[in-house]
């Protein structure tokens, strides 16, 4: 058994009754989501083992503008929800670029110059790892800085404007 599996479910438990009063209670709860009244019934309650699939907790967050179920899945996951921006500016999209290209390039040669003598060592394999820990961060910007671009419904990158 899961460690803490009990907790976890007695928690998301909460957040899906809250949830539910929140919208309305279980009637209006029901015509948000597209379930039925005893469906929504049997999430709210505390007796039911019954968790709520994600499209009734996207549509009861998005109605109501409370994402506690959301935020409650994530930290159990061990993980924590943050609101990111997007933004795209011209010089962000080419610097972004750049930099992941240079981070694979790192990847690269670290992987190169510890392959090299056929043999892996610890220290290698640290390094190696410190090198796609910035490529993930670098992927991770880069992505951030094309949604911000798809939502401005592009960008002209060479030119300016």
């Amino acid at each position: 058994m899961v460690p803490n599996a009990n907790a976890r479910h007695f928690l998301l438990k909460a957040k899906q009754r809250d949830l539910i009063a929140a919208a309305g209670g279980i009637e209006r709860a029901a015509s948000v989501c597209s379930y039925g009244k005893s469906t929504v019934g049997r999430w709210a309650n505390s007796d039911s083992s019954e968790l709520m699939p994600l499209d009734a907790i996207f549509a009861l967050e998005e109605e109501t503008g409370r994402f506690d179920m959301s935020e409650a899945i994530t930290q159990a996951r061990g993980r924590s929800v943050a609101e990111v921006e997007a933004v795209a500016a011209n010089g962000s999209v080419m610097t972004a670029h750049a930099e992941a290209v240079v981070s694979m390039g790192d990847v690269m040669t670290e992987g190169a110059i510890a392959f090299a003598d056929g043999k892996l060592t610890p220290a290698e394999s640290a390094q190696i790892d410190r090198a796609l820990a910035k490529l993930q961060n670098a992927a991770a910007e880069y992505r951030k800085v094309l949604a911000g671009a798809r939502a401005a419904g592009g960008l002209k990158v060479v030119g300016g404007e």
